[in-house]
Formats: structure tokens, sequence, C-alpha cells
């Protein structure tokens, strides 16, 4: 998504993570006593969730960072440290931001290469019940009916007035349930969200039931994705196009769910992976000399070279899809119903055009980071950058934000300020680097 989609607070300048959602729903989500450790939880009532407690740990003591009881560990923990993880806090989450190769070695590796990242940091809800489809199209903007046996799609949640609540990925599987990956800064508000509807659609009388999963999440990204994890699948990856997902045993670790998708621009995996057997299978992985850990700095910089968003940065709830140049997520027959949240104002916006744009700017000189503000004639304040950085891949600045749209046209001049000084911005076109998902031909 704009996946993963979260950004980095200590790890890079003029980054930030996303704030997180409030609520109730997620803190029973964190890590419960012993005795609970293992079990389903029943949440709200009617069964409408359930929650397994057995992802975060045996005990409260590995649900916690050492010394921050504020954050939470993924089931990776302890290998992050092994393996010379450098971590810090995000999201709520104690993750690596990079290990014993520098970010630009790291960066490239997985352009040429690939790389392993841990992602279980984000929320993956199972969706049961006749009614699932439905109960999903009540809070997002995609055709999720349209969607074939084990084909996803991103999509986004909306509210009343089109603003974007969260982005994620919605599989139709051919297990009977939807599975969704969702951001771990939306946590809180995504599952209340969701459970507020269960409630909902089940006291008129519907089916549908949420389950959270407890399952580890890791990203395998680069070119070097489909030789490395053929070796370890019975199936060939070549029927496995980009969106589309399948259950299988993967280096003899049984019942992982294989997502051909990621948040790099390259050709990639996302493996659901049961938490008891994760590190396992991460160490398998690193067997392959062509395969390296990656932290959060890298995977920050290969998705603004690929254009992807960063939710909290580039979308939040007072964006739209269509400010956010994101209105291919509308399915087309969504749109004739006007049946999501917030469909009369992101379709008057479809046909009046919108008075902001994001857009992807390019430059030389000192980095442009969030919140500088961009300039049009006259040094006139007509934008704000969202995200920046420099870009490992065309040794220049690459950049997205939110212009007036008069401004949006690919080849405009534009200005940024940095640091009291004005620097060029040309508007480029996105992704500033060809991504390479994989279309099964």
């Amino acid at each position: 998504m704009f996946r993963g989609a979260d950004s980095i607070s200590q790890a890079s300048p003029g980054l930030r993570a996303p704030a997180s959602g409030t609520g109730e729903g997620l803190k029973r989500l964190l890590p419960p006593p012993p005795s609970a450790a293992g079990k389903m939880l029943r949440i709200g009532g009617g069964g409408a969730a359930r929650v397994s407690a057995s992802r975060w740990g045996s005990s409260a003591k590995r649900g916690y960072a050492s010394g921050q009881d504020s954050l939470k560990w993924t089931p990776l923990y302890d290998f992050h440290r092994h393996h010379g993880g450098k971590m810090v806090g995000f999201a709520g989450w104690s993750l690596p931001v990079q290990y014993t190769h520098s970010h630009l070695e790291s960066h490239l590796h997985t352009r040429k290469q690939c790389s392993l990242f841990d992602v279980s940091h984000m929320l993956q809800t199972k969706v049961f019940g006749k009614d699932r489809v439905k109960f999903l199209e009540s809070l997002v903007v995609g055709d999720i009916a349209e969607l074939k046996p084990n084909q996803g799609t991103l999509s986004l949640f909306t509210n009343e007035k089109g603003g974007i609540i969260d982005d994620l990925i919605v599989t139709s599987t051919s297990e009977d349930h939807l599975y969704v990956v969702s951001n771990a800064g939306c946590m809180e508000k995504d599952f209340a969200l969701m459970q507020n509807k269960a409630k909902e659609m089940k006291a008129s009388g519907r089916d549908v039931e949420l389950e959270v999963s407890e399952n580890g999440l890791l990203a395998l990204q680069g070119p070097a994705m489909s030789q490395v994890l053929q070796a370890g699948v019975n199936d060939s990856l070549a029927k496995l196009p980009f969106m589309s997902s399948a259950t299988m045993a993967v280096f003899g670790v049984q019942g992982c769910r294989v997502t051909r998708c990621g948040y790099t621009g390259e050709d990639g995996v996302e493996i659901s992976v049961p938490a008891s057997r994760v590190v396992e299978l991460a160490e398998l992985l690193l067997r392959d000399p062509t395969v390296w850990l990656a932290g959060l700095a890298t995977r920050d910089s290969l998705r603004l070279e690929a254009g992807l968003c960063l939710y909290g940065n580039d979308i939040d709830e007072s964006t739209t899809p269509v400010e956010a140049s994101l209105v291919w997520t509308l399915g087309k027959r969504r749109r004739v119903a006007m049946d999501f949240p917030g469909a009369s104002i992101i379709l008057a916006q479809i046909k009046e055009k919108p008075k902001r744009k994001r857009v992807g700017l390019t430059s030389t000189g000192p980095p442009i980071r969030q919140h500088m503000p961009i300039l049009g004639p006259e040094d006139k304040a007509i934008g704000e950058i969202t995200s920046g950085c420099p870009s490992p891949c065309l040794q220049k600045n690459v950049a997205m934000g939110y212009v007036e749209s008069q401004y949006s046209k690919v080849g405009t001049n534009l200005t940024v300020e940095v640091r009291k000084k004005n620097c060029p911005a040309l508007v480029t076109k996105m992704p500033f680097v060809p991504t390479h998902y994989y279309s099964g031909k």
C-alpha cells in the first residue's frame, strides 16, 4: 500500500510515524497475562470479533521492547537484534530501522537482488460470513464483489466527508473469507470501524464475523524474489501474478498465505506466517546469499521512488481519493451506485476537479523534506511537501506534496523553500523509478 504504509520518526530526518487512531478496541490486543496467551478472546459481544492473544508471545514481557512499556514487539524482535538490527520506536512498535549495511547499500541491493522486511506490525484481519462482501463494501470504495478467488485489490476506508481513513489490501480468498491487511498506525481506528459496522450488521440479522490474525508477516521484495522463493514452494510462482494470493507451504512451513504485492515498486511477495514459525522461515530465506535484511529506512525510500503514498504523510482523513490522485481505486459499479462513505463529495470532485492535487517533484541541491512550503509564481505559497528524500537510484531529490490544481501539470517549474532558501523543483510524473510488478505475461 501505500502499504505498509508507515513512516519513520527517529530514523530519518523529516519523516514521522502516522498518528494512531483513537479508541479502546485495540488496547485489548496488547499482550495479555500468561494465562490468556494462546487463547481466542471474544471482543465486543455477540461474537462480532475474535482476537488471538498468542501472537504477542507467551507472556506480557515478550510483548514489549526493553524498558519501553509503550512499544510492542513483533515475533521477530530477538531475531532483529541477533542480526544487528538498530531498533527504533515506530507506530507503537519496536522495529529495525536498518541492519549492518548502510541505507544506500540496502536500498540499491533491493532494486538489484532482493531484501527481507518484517511487516508483522500491520493489522491482518479475516472477515467471515455470507454477508462479508456487503460488510466491507459498506466501508471501502472498491468493488470487492468483482474479485475472483484469491485476487486482491488496494482499497480505501473513507469517511462521510470523503476523507481517507486508511488504505488497505483486500483479498477474496478461496477459503470463504476476506483477508484484509491495513496499517499499524491506524490499527485502533480501523478495528473500531470494522467492529462497529459488524455489530450494526449482526443486529439487523446479517452474517459477518471478524477475526484478527496472530500471524507474522514477511515481505520479500526485489527482482530475485521469484528465484529465491521458488526453491521453497511446490506451486509455480509464474501462475501467481501481481495482487493474487495462495496458501502454500514455504520451505516446509505449512499454512503460509503468499500474496504477490509489496511496498517497493519491485516484484515481491508478502508472506503471512504462523507466528510460532516466522523466525524459522526468515532464517531459511536468509540462507540464500542474495537475500539481505532491510529496515524501515530502506522501505521508506523505496516506496517514495515508486510513488507510493504513506498514510499519515501523503494521505489522511483530510484528503480525498481525488485530491490524492487515487481515483483508480474507486470501483466503476460503486461509482454508479454511490453507496460508499463520502460518495457524493468524492464524485462531485471528479466532475468539478479538486482545488488541490498530489504531485511528484524532483530537484537537485539540499534534500526536500515533509512540511516544506511549495511556492509558485512570485513566491506565492501554493502547497506543501508531504514526503521527500534523496533518491539513491536517481541521485537527485524526489518528493510528493499537494499543490493548487492549476500548478499540477507535469513539467511545471515550481520552487520549494528549503531552510529559508528557494530551490527549483519540477513537477514530475510518478513513479520516479519504473515499477516491476509481475503481470503473469
